[in-house]
């Protein structure tokens, strides 16, 4: 199943908003978080060709999806909240569950601008890549080194 195209600047601009109106509620270090990782998603945005940025981008999405978990668990007051603070929680909730899924259409555009798997498996098995490398125990076996283009099969000449 294809993902649809999605841009990177709707997905800042959704999680901008979600994290402007989540600020109502909370302080402290999850507007630093968000924040910080929409900047890098900003330099995402600008850089278009660099697997640096968007690899950042991608990494701190993640990350924020942990962070986000670990501040609103401890901040969240289930009592005593007002009608505007239940909305900014709430918003901070909702881009709470988007981040997993702008999280795949992230890495589906780091595979577009050139990125390899992030998480690399080789601990499982045998890496299915091939290069250049030959290896000392090549079954392969090389050419005479002697034979020259000039008299291939005649022994070389003495001084």
């Amino acid at each position: 199943m294809e993902l649809p195209t999605v841009n990177l600047k709707m997905i800042l601009l959704v999680h901008w908003l979600l994290t402007v109106w989540g600020c109502i509620t909370f302080s402290g270090p999850y507007p630093w978080a968000n924040f910080t990782v929409l900047a890098v998603g900003v330099w995402a945005v600008a850089q278009r060709d660099s697997i640096d940025a968007i690899s950042l981008f991608l990494g701190g999405l993640a990350a924020t999806v942990f962070l986000d978990i670990v501040h609103l668990s401890v901040f969240y007051q289930r009592t005593g909240f007002s009608d505007t603070q239940r909305f900014g929680a709430g918003m901070a909730i909702l881009s709470l569950l988007l981040k997993p899924l702008s999280c795949c259409f992230v890495y589906h555009m780091y595979r577009e601008r050139g990125g390899e798997h992030l998480l690399y498996t080789g601990f499982l098995g045998p890496s299915q890549e091939r290069s250049d490398y030959q290896t000392i125990e090549s079954p392969e076996v090389p050419a005479d080194p002697f034979v020259g283009s000039e008299g291939r099969g005649h022994s070389p000449q003495g001084y």
